[in-house]
């Protein structure tokens, strides 16, 4: 009975590359036995290794020099987000510069790109477009909306509080350089576009979604992040509203289900009701039905505000 040596404890349970094996001193007939199989070109996968997103990308362009994730891929790792529709297909996304040639495997979908200095990163390992430039290939295939929702992620003000950051990963000016520095892109239009809807404030897709339908709906543009009381800057909060009609707009998702959250919201909710304030409290069921009957709503009591 031939006895088989087990891989490196490195190696053991995700997929590695030929170059990896190499430098871990794995023989080349090691690399065909019966415990790993072929996971394309340099690539090798131990038995029972079932690789997420993170692991393939790592692989991949380990074993593609010159390659970096990009557009949906590159959105879904560093937590930009998609439609429902968009980063379903088992593909990674890898770009490389127009001088080389596109990548060319089963699994990947390619891309030849015109990159300047500093618009991919290392993230976590990985060769990773940077968040501004992953936005602007998106806009391409992205309905305007969706370009603009992902804008106002990127701009947004994070809260170090809860996040491991307290700057955004992108400005105002930063993007309009981005776009004059690619002139020629698909979709570069659209992002101009978008860049005059941006607003600071959205903390989600969907506050921005809702701040659109407003808008669309015949209502002036919400100020974001009202506070009930300005001068107090720990005063409670709404996501959008108008101080003149007083009115005050909460978009609940999934972080308002826990119980700690539910507190502060009933808090905050309590206050706007008991400071003589109109209060809307909309989810995902008025976003499954575009905000219309939330609009309409918030129109009437506009319009009773102006009559009284």
């Amino acid at each position: 009975m031939v006895r088989i040596n087990p891989l490196p404890d490195e190696l053991g349970s995700r997929p590695f590359t030929t170059y990896e094996a190499r430098t871990l001193g794995v023989p080349p007939k090691r690399l065909r036995a019966k415990d790993v199989s072929d996971g394309g070109r340099l690539i090798h996968l131990p038995s029972g290794c079932n690789p997420d997103l993170a692991e393939r990308a790592r692989v991949l362009t380990a074993a593609t020099p010159g390659a970096w994730v990009s557009h949906e891929t590159a959105a879904l790792l560093t937590g930009l987000g998609l439609p429902p529709w968009m980063g379903k297909k088992d593909t990674v996304h890898l770009s490389k510069p127009h001088g080389l040639p596109r990548v060319r495997r089963v699994g990947v979908t390619g891309h030849r790109v015109r990159v300047i200095t500093g618009e991919v990163m290392d993230f976590d390992g990985i060769p990773v477009s940077v968040r501004p430039r992953t936005w602007l290939d998106l806009a391409r295939h992205l309905p305007l909306p969706y370009v603009i929702a992902m804008g106002d992620q990127l701009i947004r003000r994070p809260r170090p509080a809860f996040e491991s950051r307290s700057e955004p990963y992108a400005y105002l000016s930063g993007l309009r350089l981005l776009i004059r520095q690619h002139p020629n892109l698909q979709g570069v239009e659209k992002a101009r576009l978008a860049l005059d809807e941006l607003r600071i404030g959205a903390d989600s897709y969907p506050e921005t979604f809702l701040r659109l339908a407003m808008m669309d709906g015949g209502l002036p543009e919400p100020e974001l992040q009202v506070r009930l009381d300005p001068q107090d800057p720990w005063s409670p909060s709404a996501d959008l509203g108008y101080r003149r009609f007083r009115i005050a707009v909460q978009y609940d998702g999934a972080p308002h289900l826990t119980r700690e959250q539910q507190t502060r919201d009933n808090r905050r909710d309590e206050a706007f009701r008991s400071a003589g304030w109109s209060y809307f409290k909309v989810n995902g069921d008025d976003l499954a039905e575009g905000f219309t009957g939330v609009v309409s709503r918030i129109q009437r009591v506009k319009l009773g505000r102006l009559t009284n």
